[in-house]
């Protein structure tokens, strides 16, 4: 019952089959027989969440009217603030910091009947693509627990993975969505910019976004579908609100664009491998997929990349009085980022990116290219001392091992992160599905399709806990 999909859930809720207190008490039961080994829940709310359910019962008895998510346990990131609980960002310094008020993405889940049955972990000010703290400890892959469910909402990736959550919310600034999915085998949405609404003031950073996570494509698409559109109090989220088709699949003819890397990126031959049976599943499943070259320098994104977070996310941490209560990964990003150059530099290399992505996805209706170079990062690791790597080259930051900065870049691309496959430590790999802008239907199309052809389970994702 703990993988039991949403949509699979929301349909037995409403034959009577099922009830959201027997899918609850499930899902709690699991948290507490899994989260001594993976470390996913920052925060759980299990006594509200289960009274939550009763209510939900009765929407779906004669004469009721359940919601979109009616009954349905959601976890959500710890970043994402909810009014009167702890918004520490995963750092000692914030550990008494209450939130006043609650994320556009949460209120829009509770009001679809969604039950936040739990917080997720993340690493320190969400500033790696790793999940370990100083508030939290470490959080571990489900299939592999040497490894790191990738960051920043790694704990979201881990709890859908370890079945204790149905769904999941994530965030998105260099990939934070998209590593975890595809560390942890799940589906993670990477919104174009403004589709989903975020809080000030990093709603005004085109490289952030808020988006589902999730097991399956059509459950990713359910969750998008309730919490994308125009809040009044977010200037750039977008009118009118985009919804998802029910029905996905249909790629017949669509031309893909496949390209095994983005330009210089290392990759490892699981990846590659994984990827390429990617392209051949689409093939199978009636899209036209061509090899393509990208041409991209791994070295201008990253620099290009550092600048931005150097103009943004450094001086936040640097703000910070104590700076010996921060992690040292968080002391090192604000070092890392801060001598990266100036902003119209940052501007300059950024349009060029674009000038190597928009004229494919003109030719194309989508590009598939691998989500990271290697299958994940080890846990408890922060690569400082010790450099990361892939391919049997050794990274300047371990960050480089991530095709995934390039979205944000290019960020009214919708990209939607599946899985490809696993590595022989048994840690999933994923590919990117991306978009023209704006256009967020054509990759949820791409992903069910694959999903229909390689269909994946998470049926050996910590088998001693079940």
């Amino acid at each position: 019952m703990n993988y039991l999909s949403a949509t699979e859930a929301l349909r037995l809720f409403r034959s009577r089959d099922l009830s959201p207190v027997e899918l609850m008490t499930s899902v709690i039961d699991r948290a507490d027989a899994v989260e001594p080994h993976v470390n996913a829940l920052s925060e759980r709310l299990f006594e509200e969440a289960l009274a939550q359910a009763k209510q939900a019962e009765r929407a779906y008895a004669p004469g009721g009217d359940p919601r979109p998510l009616e009954g349905l346990p959601v976890a959500t990131k710890d970043e994402q603030p909810i009014t009167g609980r702890i918004a520490s960002d995963g750092s000692l310094a914030f550990t008494d910091q209450v939130a006043l008020v609650t994320h556009p993405v949460i209120e829009r889940i509770q009001a679809a009947g969604g039950i936040v049955h739990a917080r997720t972990t993340t690493p320190e000010f969400c500033c790696a693509a790793f999940t370990h703290s100083k508030v939290w400890g470490v959080t571990r892959n489900p299939w592999n627990l040497d490894y790191s469910p990738g960051g920043s909402s790694g704990g979201s990736g881990a709890a859908l993975a370890s079945g204790t959550a149905t769904l999941a919310t994530g965030s998105d600034i260099g990939g934070s969505i998209r590593i975890p999915a595809a560390n942890t085998g799940t589906v993670g949405y990477k919104p174009p910019y403004g589709r989903v609404p975020a809080m000030p003031p990093y709603n005004l950073d085109h490289y952030c976004h808020d988006g589902p996570m999730a097991r399956t494509v059509a459950d990713c698409a359910l969750l998008q579908n309730v919490i994308a559109g125009p809040h009044p109090l977010d200037v750039v989220s977008l009118r009118p609100a985009v919804r998802l088709p029910e029905r996905l699949g249909d790629v017949a003819g669509m031309r893909v664009a496949f390209a095994p890397n983005l330009g210089d990126w290392e990759i490892e031959p699981e990846v590659a491998a994984n990827t390429a049976a990617v392209a051949d599943a689409l093939r199978e499943a009636g899209a036209i997929v061509e090899e393509v070259e990208v041409g991209l320098r791994r070295a201008d994104v990253m620099r290009a990349v550092f600048i931005h977070f150097g103009a943004i996310f450094g001086p936040m941490v640097a703000r910070i009085p104590d700076q010996d209560l921060l992690t040292a990964y968080a002391r090192a990003f604000v070092t890392d980022t801060r001598d990266a150059g100036d902003f119209l530099t940052g501007l300059e290399l950024e349009a060029d990116v674009y000038a190597r992505i928009g004229p494919l996805l003109d030719d194309y209706d989508a590009l598939i290219c691998p989500t990271t170079g290697a299958p994940g990062l080890l846990a408890g690791e922060e690569y400082i001392d010790t450099k990361l790597t892939v391919n049997g080259v050794e990274l300047d930051h371990y960050l480089g091992y991530a095709l995934t900065p390039v979205f944000n870049i290019a960020s009214r691309c919708p990209v939607l992160a599946v899985p490809s496959g696993r590595s022989s430590s048994g840690v999933p790999t994923g590919v990117q599905i991306v978009g023209r802008t704006y256009d967020d239907a054509t990759v949820f199309h791409l992903g069910a399709a694959l999903e229909r052809v390689r269909p994946w389970s998470f049926q050996e994702a910590l088998p001693d806990a079940r």
